[in-house]
């Protein structure tokens, strides 16, 4: 394992803004760490000598001496990066610098309880190690997102509306059996924050992430961190109300965003479309399928298929309502929206956004951009990877 223990405050600062610094050369880690050139140049010389540091290759001349960039060595390590969704599972190995060494993805339900869960993670990380000829001794930090809120000093989940049978359940304190490496849990739509945060190279200070796929749910980046709330329920966005005469949501309340607008209540729209004879196209691909999904009203969308077109509107708009509200509150100058339901297409995000310049107020919308996050369909494993290098650097790689 590292040597984390012997290092000074002023080293273990080099390795952590080199992380967050994606390839930044000596001269402007200087800058970074508010040093002397001399005294960085020191710090990095003796971190490259112990195989903490790497130069990787010359940044592009900007008319000078071409400078060295640097990035954590291979030589520290792997990542584990875990993002367990409601459907579905995804397992990496990361290097330190996040590139992906190996990864896979399969079914999974939360449902099912964490034994049945965690042993198809088990396998999965074992698999996938050996493919890299790595084993258990080699990993420094895994990073764990799951759909639902967590205590994050615990690492247990707190009453997860999408997985009632994960209360209280302690992911770290499971995987401590297999692995020596800290083992950091968090929900899965922080995660996608802290992987957008590290993507900008923490250039951004204060925008919100959201999620939409079988549940909805919002990360908040505010003064560059993640914030998780007291009791770490914050950006749970998808109970938020929309139509207080709308149907009852898991959670129990009537008319929540997340009751009205995620991936189960798109295909609810779908299927009473086809049963009001509304769409032929939904028609077919419920009698070739047998059901409907989320991606089945996208497909159907780009055909021009015009009940889908509504569904998908109707939709949007109404996550823009709840957006709305968020907006005003926090007035970030970024939204990034993710998670399988943005594979609708454009005209999603386009009613998104006009539901929330619409209901917003203009002081708050006047720098307000909104996009896809840029990171995509592997927004949740970088950040699981960020989640899992950044407190493997916190606490030097002792499982806390």
């Amino acid at each position: 394992m590292v040597r984390w223990k012997g290092l000074s405050p002023d080293e273990m600062r080099v390795l952590e803004t080199t992380f967050w610094s994606a390839g930044a050369s000596r001269h402007g880690m200087a800058e970074r760490l508010g040093c002397s050139k001399s005294k960085a140049n020191g710090l990095i010389a003796g971190l490259v000598e112990q195989g903490l540091l790497a130069e990787a290759g010359l940044q592009p001349s900007s008319g000078g001496r071409r400078a060295e960039t640097l990035r954590l060595h291979e030589g520290l390590g792997v990542l584990l990066g875990i993002d367990i969704g409601a459907t579905s599972l995804d397992v990496a190995v990361l290097r330190p610098d996040l590139s992906i060494l190996a990864h896979h993805a399969e079914p999974a339900d939360v449902r099912s309880g964490p034994g049945v869960v965690l042993a198809q993670v088990r396998e999965l990380m074992r698999e996938l190690l050996a493919q890299r000829g790595l084993g258990a001794g080699q990993v420094i930090g895994i990073g764990i997102g799951v759909p639902g809120p967590v205590d994050f000093d615990s690492g247990q989940l707190v009453n997860p509306p999408l997985m009632p049978a994960w209360d209280g359940f302690s992911i770290r304190d499971d995987l401590r059996q297999d692995y020596r490496a800290p083992v950091f849990v968090d929900n899965d739509v922080n995660l996608m924050a802290l992987g957008e945060l590290w993507r900008q190279q923490r250039s951004r200070p204060n925008f919100l992430v959201i999620k939409v796929g079988t549940g909805i749910g919002c990360g908040i980046v505010c003064h560059g961190e993640v914030y998780r709330g007291a009791a770490g329920s914050a950006g749970d966005v998808g109970h938020i109300c929309v139509d207080q005469e709308g149907p009852r949501c898991h959670c129990g309340n009537l008319g929540c965003v997340e009751a009205m607008a995620a991936g189960p209540a798109i295909t609810r729209m779908a299927v009473e479309a086809v049963e009001a004879g509304e769409s032929a196209a939904l028609a077919r691909c419920l009698e070739a399928g047998g059901q409907l999904t989320a991606h089945d009203v996208g497909q159907a969308s780009r055909q021009g298929d015009a009940a889908a077109n509504r569904i998908i509107q109707r939709a949007g708009s109404l996550i823009g309502q709840m957006l709305a509200s968020v907006v005003n509150f926090f007035n970030p100058s970024h939204v990034f929206i993710g998670g399988g339901i943005t594979r609708l297409g454009p005209l999603f995000l386009a009613a998104v956004r006009q539901s929330v310049y619409q209901r917003s107020l203009a002081l708050s919308t006047r720098h307000l951009e909104i996009h896809c996050t840029p990171l995509g369909g592997q927004a949740g494993l970088v950040g699981a990877g960020v989640l899992a290098m950044q407190e493997t650097l916190r606490v030097r790689g002792v499982a806390p």
